[in-house]
């Protein structure tokens, strides 16, 4: 039995996958620009699957995180980009109704504990001291450029579109930088973090 023709790639498709080919070698103006290109499509994707914008925006910068770490993963022959995108995010949301129905079931018992503990002790406050240094001095290890947008969306309270246009530039890459920057706190933290508690 013959398979029928595949269709040559589009113009679009010939150039995600080579930037795909960009991610896979490390370069974040390569992620930016494939973002730029298909995160509307993946986002609507999400939103159906989550019924929550807040969530579809969370897991979309999960997606394009995987996309990051995974891109040497993708091969042409399997797919057209735009599939393996589809691909990795129906993944991802589907870990996310999963995840949330677990917590559901777990916060009433969480809620309960919240309300029986009462005010911080010394020792509450000095630890809370010594996170707030750590996490300072993880932050100054950053790239500037990551650092500056982590800093202005979580000190400063300005949303990504918001610092997309305050800084001049597209909102893809101000979401990549907070992400990679956020990935990048997470591996330096591991360490610090485990010897604080």
């Amino acid at each position: 039995m013959t398979l029928p023709p595949t269709r040559p790639p589009t113009d679009a498709e010939s150039r995600q996958a080579e930037l795909i080919r960009g991610v896979a070698e490390g370069d974040e103006q390569a992620l930016a620009s494939l973002y730029d290109a298909t995160s509307r499509t993946v986002y609507g994707l999400l939103l159906r699957i989550l019924s929550d914008p807040s969530s579809a925006e969370e897991v979309l910068l999960d997606v394009y995180a995987q996309v990051w770490r995974q891109a040497a993963s993708y091969s042409p022959e399997r797919g057209r980009p735009l599939a393996w995108l589809t691909t990795i995010a129906r993944s991802r949301a589907i870990d996310r109704v999963r995840r949330t129905r677990q917590e559901h079931q777990r916060e009433a018992p969480l809620d309960e504990a919240a309300r029986a503990s009462a005010g911080e002790s010394v020792e509450e406050g000095v630890r809370a001291g010594e996170v707030r240094a750590v996490i300072r001095a993880a932050l100054d290890g950053l790239a500037p450029e990551q650092r500056e947008v982590i800093e202005l969306a979580y000190y400063g309270g300005m949303s990504h579109s918001e610092i997309a246009a305050a800084r001049g530039l597209p909102l893809g890459t101000v979401k990549t930088r907070t992400r990679l920057g956020l990935m990048r706190l997470r591996e330096m933290l591991k360490p610090a973090w485990e010897g604080i508690l």
